[in-house]
């Protein structure tokens, strides 16, 4: 039965592999998790007077070096005169050089998202009128090329080497600890440690080079690793190691000193303090892509940090302890096979991190999406829906697998005990039970397997012929060395047959077979989960990309309605409550379009005449984007008359604006009203 499994187990293996290499290859660039939503000047603008500088505004808080902001003239000659700088918040400006001539400029930027990822991109805006131009901007991401597939792929394989390493020792301690002294689960866990480790050191090499020039030689260059070490991805991948030097030892101590432990209470100690340790570390390694991924910014993100923690934890001890029961099931030995004890916990197990997965990976997909729409219209919410859709599939495999549980029993059939009894008495004849032997053996053994159909035919393989009493007879001294090395092989020949037979025995179970088939479809489609929630975390959220959307929807309106006029009137009646405390607000807005305005306000008796009232306030909100309130307050310049000039509306949208009118020391009212500016 073993035999016929294993080349469909290598097969299907390898389809799910290459699946989840075309799944990482058909993904394109990282997208950038900062989106510009907002420039000055603006995107296609044309401005009379050359501005003393350019600013750009983003989502979220980027990180700057010397030439992330560039402005180029129309033969390609860089115009800006210093290093960039943060201005306010999540805007960054450079100055430019004075006098500049009428034409189109170039705006180029590449900064480093909070969340890791590059940002990269460029504009035009005209000076005077629009005008050819000889400036080019490469089209090439950083993270578009050899190093950023790289980097995609360490990241990867960093995914499934904490998966591996976490979740395959969580199952060993968790749900089968006689699995600590089975050298197939030791290899799987070590392994694991083994990618990890690999893979973290490869994206501290890359980094700079993936956030940089993209270039393959700058990966060994010492000057960026050591910028690198600086940020904050770089605090986090050192970390990492350091974590991975503790887990080393956590490894060491349950594939050794555990296993040989034999005094209970000894075991239930080192049991303790291993499940104590090794969460604590699990949680450390965690922690290190919550600290400098989506989870470190954006909204709550003192609540999304531990709740990402405690997502990566679930999915580890569920497809890091699914994929050990693989390899228990296929390659434990015959004398250690996996009770259906151990399968039920793993079960109870699996089911928590399924309930822990469902809430947290609703919380982080509100956090990330913001709106339903997202789900259909940005990228993000697409991947996700396909990630939803594969947990869905692989939670109804599980429950084919537990049903499987149930059936599983914890000896082999009676016919089988019988059989298993006559093979163990015969191994015992032999003088050698060694369990552990492979249903191949050494080399000898291997060789002398197309002879075990001649050995069972003879009944007594020991006894001697005619012609060996003859030979014995006449030359006993010399034959007895050749009797012994006979015996022996005879002894390692009947060990591996035992041990085949045995394994066949075990096997011999249909419930057994059957939860080996579940599990590897489980396993299989957690592979290709893997690689979809790998891509996911290199996709600019849902929330940001519709915020980009808009922000690039808005400049495209200003660039349309540049040079036309659209002032804005709004009447809005008021009353204070108290003597004379009715009139009118008029509110003016001129261009009412993104970027400065010109506004005045002017307030009036019910009659129409003029009404001078001590105070007068203006609060600009957009809530569909949280801005505001942006707070204006108007110089009094003549009877019932105020103005500002200056006005600054971010971004085009369903502004709220409030008036606040007071005409005595205790009289007050707002009054408001919406419209749509830019």
């Amino acid at each position: 039965m073993t035999q016929t499994i294993a080349p469909r187990v290598r097969t299907l293996v390898l389809l799910l592999l290459a699946a989840a290499c075309a799944l990482l290859a058909g993904a394109g660039p990282a997208s950038a998790h900062a989106a510009v939503t907002g420039s000055d000047p603006g995107q296609g603008a044309v401005v009379q007077e050359a501005p003393a500088r350019i600013s750009l505004t983003f989502s979220e808080q980027v990180a700057l070096s010397d030439d992330s902001l560039r402005v180029l003239d129309p033969d390609g000659k860089r115009v800006d005169t210093a290093e960039p700088s943060n201005v306010s918040g999540t805007t960054y400006a450079v100055g430019l050089k004075p006098g500049l001539p009428d034409g189109t400029y170039t705006v180029a930027y590449q900064v480093v998202s909070a969340d890791s990822h590059p940002v990269a991109g460029a504009y035009t805006f005209s000076i005077g009128a629009p005008s050819k131009t000889s400036a080019t901007v490469s089209q090439q991401a950083t993270d578009d090329g050899l190093v950023g597939w790289l980097y995609g792929f360490g990241r990867y394989v960093s995914y499934a080497g904490f998966i591996v390493m976490a979740g395959g020792a969580a199952f060993v301690l968790a749900c089968w600890r006689r699995g600590s002294g089975v050298r197939p689960v030791q290899r799987f866990v070590v392994s694991g440690w083994l990618a990890l480790t690999a893979a973290t050191l490869a994206l501290l090499l890359l980094r700079g080079s993936y956030t940089g020039s993209g270039k393959v030689a700058d990966v060994f260059d010492l000057s960026l690793l050591g910028q690198v070490l600086e940020t904050k991805t770089g605090a986090a991948l050192v970390s990492r190691l350091l974590l991975l030097a503790a887990a080393a030892l956590f490894i060491s101590v349950l594939f050794g000193a555990y296993d040989k432990r034999e005094d209970p209470q000894e075991r239930r100690d080192l049991t303790f303090g291993l499940a104590i340790g090794g969460v604590v570390v699990a949680a450390g390694l965690a922690a290190s892509w919550a600290m400098s991924e989506h989870a470190s910014v954006g909204l709550q993100a003192g609540i999304s940090m531990p709740v990402d923690v405690v997502h990566l934890l679930a999915v580890a001890a569920w497809l890091g302890g699914l994929g050990a029961l693989l390899v228990a099931l296929y390659r434990a030995p015959a004398d250690t096979p996996v009770d259906a004890s151990a399968v039920r916990d793993f079960s109870r197990v699996a089911f928590g991190s399924v309930l822990a997965l469902i809430a947290t990976g609703t919380y982080q997909s509100w956090r990330q999406l913001g709106s339903w729409s997202a789900f259909t219209d940005t990228r993000y919410g697409q991947l996700l829906l396909a990630k939803i859709a594969l947990v869905v599939v692989l939670v109804c495999v599980a429950w084919i697998s537990r049903r499987w549980t149930g059936r599983l029993v914890e000896t082999v059939p009676a016919s089988a005990e019988r059989e298993l009894a006559r093979v163990g008495a015969g191994a015992g004849a032999s003088g050698d039970t060694d369990a552990d032997a492979d249903a191949s053996g050494d080399d000898r053994t291997g060789t002398s397997t197309g002879r075990d159909a001649d050995e069972q035919s003879d009944p007594e393989p020991d006894s001697p012929g005619p012609d060996d009493t003859e030979s014995n007879e006449a030359e006993p001294a010399d034959t007895e060395p050749a009797d012994t090395e006979r015996a022996a092989q005879l002894a390692r020949q009947r060990a591996a047959r035992d041990t085949a037979r045995r394994k066949q025995l075990r096997d011999a179970d249909p419930n057994r077979f059957g939860l080996r088939r579940s599990v590897l479809a489980e396993a299989g489609i957690a592979v290709v989960l893997l690689a979809v929630t790998t891509v996911l975390t290199q996709t600019e959220p849902g929330r940001t990309e519709q915020e980009a959307k808009a922000a690039a929807s808005s400049s495209a309106a200003a660039s349309a309605d540049a040079g036309a006029s659209g002032a804005l009137t709004l009447n809005m009646p008021f009353d204070t409550g108290g003597e004379d405390g009715k009139g009118i607000v008029t509110v003016d807005l001129d261009p009412a379009r993104v970027g400065d305005n010109e506004m005045h306000v002017y307030v009036e008796r019910p009659n129409g005449r003029a009404f001078d009232i001590p105070e007068v306030k203006v609060d600009f909100t957009l809530k569909a984007k949280n801005i505001g309130p942006l707070p204006v307050t108007p110089d009094h310049l003549a009877t019932g008359h105020w103005s500002a000039n200056g006005v600054q509306i971010p971004m085009a949208g369903d502004w709220k604006v409030d008036v606040t009118v007071r005409t005595s020391d205790i009289d007050e009212v707002t009054v408001s009203k919406n419209a749509q500016i830019g």
